[in-house]
């Protein structure tokens, strides 16, 4: 598809059968979101196998915190890209600049602020989390780069999430690519002090962060105005660098519940994983790995999620609300060839995969059990994803949302402490599967019962 304003206003409606557009659509998107996550696996890597089990475990005490503060991104990301779907299905780019310039107003601010406040009070955040005592000066250290880069971040997601509203998916995977490439350059080089550069232990993967996301801002920057990109930053998106209280309205109504979903998952972990560090930095250790694994797993099954949101706000754009339940009946089918395979893969190589990420033998043998414990129900949460995403895509959240709440806060944090203490550590991640399956049976049972009878309409 062209990225020029003038080729989509256009381009006639896409006639290819639905499984080539969201094979089209998924591809570079899930390989952009695994890039995403690749850097920050790889600074594992690299800080598990050349600074030892407590560099690792220090790292992984941030995970939960790092994953609330881009909560609410990811919520602006979902509700931005959902609205710029519509208004890009309508052959609309003019609205499409207005969206994006709302958004992006908002995110600065808030990393700003997320910087500021987080920065300064780093210490007492990494305490309160309890984390163990051996790992506090290291943690403390990498949580502080990781909140100061906030802003940067911000907008570097909430780019990519955009970009996805106009069925662009190649130019956020390029610029992950360069991200990541960067981020396998500078990690080694501050752990290892190459060209005489300061030894930066286990904070050098978080300084690493902020200059690939640097690099990689700006050259998405140059690269979206060089191609005459819809969301390229020109004067028109200059002009729409405001917040523009009714289009911020309807934005928030997607994306609030939706951030909210995530900072309730977010905090859930964050009561996971002191479960966790109450059994000691070993299993803390193993929490970072068998997260870095299962979030590769679930890429599919999110990206999928992703795919069937913004297909269904472009159809709803297009006056083709019709298309709906053949979106949801692709991106099911879809969840359940490619996430169930990489389940298969992943049980059959788990041994040396978690090896990637840790050197003791009792570490690993303990992160390989719980791996097993808990991977196959990413295809259960793959499933409730996709009917959470079709009911986002026409702007129906609050009730999917609340359903996702209480099966975090009523059934997986319950299930976890009560099983926890029962058959010990193995309790946390049996309350995954347990939890999944329970959004599918509700998600399922509203989507068929509720939402589907409902007319669809345009949010903008």
């Amino acid at each position: 598809m062209s990225t020029t304003a003038a080729a989509a206003s256009a381009a006639p409606p896409d006639t290819r059968p639905l499984w080539r557009v969201f094979l089209g659509f998924l591809g570079p998107m899930l390989i952009s979101n695994i890039l995403q996550a690749l850097s920050g696996t790889i600074n594992n890597i690299y800080i598990g196998q050349i600074l030892g089990v407590q560099a690792m475990a220090a790292v992984s005490g941030f995970f939960p915190v790092a994953f609330f503060c881009v909560s609410f991104i990811i919520g602006l990301g979902a509700g931005s890209s959902v609205l710029i779907g519509q208004a890009w299905g309508a052959r609309e780019p003019s609205r499409v600049k207005a969206i994006a310039g709302t958004a992006l107003c908002v995110a600065l601010s808030l990393g700003l602020v997320v910087a500021l406040l987080g920065g300064s009070f780093t210490g007492a955040l990494m305490q309160a989390l309890g984390t163990p005592a051996n790992i506090l000066d290291e943690a403390t250290s990498y949580a502080r780069i990781v909140l100061l880069n906030m802003p940067l971040m911000f907008l570097f997601l909430l780019s990519t999430a955009m970009l996805r509203g106009v069925s662009d998916t190649v130019t956020p995977l390029r610029a992950l690519l360069l991200s990541t490439v960067l981020g396998l350059v500078f990690t080694p080089a501050f752990i290892l002090g190459w060209l005489g550069l300061p030894k930066m232990g286990v904070a050098s993967g978080a300084l690493a962060s902020v200059l690939s996301t640097a690099c990689a801002l700006l050259w998405l920057g140059w690269h979206l105005r060089r191609r005459l990109h819809p969301l390229a930053p020109d004067a028109e998106l200059l002009r729409h660098l405001r917040i523009q209280p009714q289009l911020l309205a309807t934005v928030l109504r997607i994306g609030v519940p939706t951030g909210l979903q995530m900072i309730v998952i977010s905090l859930a972990e964050l009561a996971l994983l002191s479960l966790v560090n109450g059994f000691g930095s070993d299993a803390t250790a193993a929490y970072g790995a068998v997260n870095q694994i299962v979030a590769y797993v679930q890429f599919p099954a999110i990206s999928i999620a992703i795919t069937a949101s913004i297909l269904g706000a472009q159809a709803i754009g297009a006056g083709r609300s019709e298309r709906l339940g053949a979106i949801a009946r692709t991106g099911l089918l879809m969840n359940l060839v490619l996430t169930g395979s990489l389940v298969a893969v992943a049980y059959l190589f788990s041994r040396p995969v978690i090896g990637f990420f840790i050197t003791s033998a009792p570490v690993l043998e303990l992160a390989q059990s719980l791996l097993h414990i808990m991977l196959w129900s990413s295809v259960v949460f793959g499933m409730a994803s996709v009917l959470s995403g079709v009911m986002r895509a026409s702007g129906s959240v609050l009730v999917p949302t609340l359903i996702s709440i209480f099966c975090i806060l009523g059934v997986e944090v319950p299930v976890a402490v009560l099983a926890s203490r029962q058959i010990g550590i193995e309790g946390v991640w049996l309350a995954y599967p347990v939890a999944f399956i329970a959004m599918l049976v509700l998600q399922g049972t509203y989507y068929r019962l509720v939402w589907r009878r409902r007319p669809i309409r345009r949010l903008v």
